[in-house]
């Protein structure tokens, strides 16, 4: 007899969340790296940044896509280093929303959006596969 997994392998529901979930801490750790290499944006504790990766993780979904077709024509002009202004906006309004997260100016916007962003996909690359389950062939 096995011992019965927190998730069960034929459920793709649990992957999913579980897969949130990993998204979520890579995230809140990447914020606070990023508050200790770029002067000017901080972020006070490991609870602030979590809550900051759920209001960023919202943020994403619902109100950058409006961002980025509103500046696409200056993105496309610019040879997308406008996307950098558009991610430090979305910052920004996270900033606005989450106590306990500060940015001095837009020049710390701006590289936090860009420190985050290589700090994020370095831990995504590099975590992956974590989360994931593998269904064994019966």
């Amino acid at each position: 007899m096995t011992a019965t997994p927190i998730y069960e392998h034929n459920n793709p529901e649990g992957v999913i969340n579980l897969q949130i979930l990993v998204t979520l801490v890579l995230n809140a750790v990447a914020l606070l790296v990023t508050a200790k290499l770029v002067p000017g944006f901080s972020v006070t504790d490991a609870q602030t940044a979590l809550l900051a990766a759920i209001v960023l993780g919202v943020i994403n979904t619902f109100i950058k896509p409006v961002l980025a077709f509103l500046t696409a024509p200056l993105t496309y002009v610019t040879f997308g280093l406008f996307a950098f202004v558009v991610n430090a906006i979305v910052l920004w309004l996270a900033a606005a929303v989450v106590p306990g997260i500060r940015i001095d100016s837009w020049v710390s916007a701006i590289l936090a959006a860009i420190v985050l962003s290589v700090i994020s996909t370095a831990l995504s690359m590099l975590l992956k596969d974590f989360g994931k389950v593998v269904s064994k062939k019966r």
